[in-house]
């Protein structure tokens, strides 16, 4: 089982930026592929970025693509999301999830396939 826990969200300007890092309990994370999503109120939750379980392949969503990097340290059992140029319509909870998976390349680009979630951080962008 493994517990996720989220920071580094925030108030930010329009045209800011923010690293949001999510921080893995358990010896094997290195076996999840890892994602983050946003949930913005009255909106489904959607994917932000995915990043596989080696951290060699990655995907971003169209909106945050060329704003937004998602890396993995595995030895420190973090990923993290560095978002730029942020914009009002990035509001939102940020939520880290992961999957277990036994391809080292596997990316999952939905909600299917991540089993575990973090509690969310909050990231506000004011215009």
């Amino acid at each position: 089982q493994v517990q996720l826990v989220e920071s580094g969200g925030g108030l930010v300007q329009t045209g800011g930026s923010l690293r949001l890092s999510c921080a893995a309990s358990g010896r094997t994370f290195n076996t999840y592929a890892v994602g983050w999503f946003r949930q913005a109120p009255g909106k489904e939750r959607e994917s932000v970025a995915g990043i596989s379980r080696s951290g060699r392949n990655t995907y971003y969503a169209d909106s945050v693509k060329g704003r937004c990097t998602i890396s993995r340290d595995n030895a420190k059992n973090t990923v993290d999301l560095q978002l730029n140029n942020l914009k009002p319509d990035d509001t939102a909870v940020y939520y880290c999830a992961a999957g277990n998976t036994g391809l080292i390349g596997a990316v999952f680009t939905t909600t299917r396939g991540y089993v575990y979630w973090g509690q969310g951080t909050q990231v506000t962008v004011s215009s």
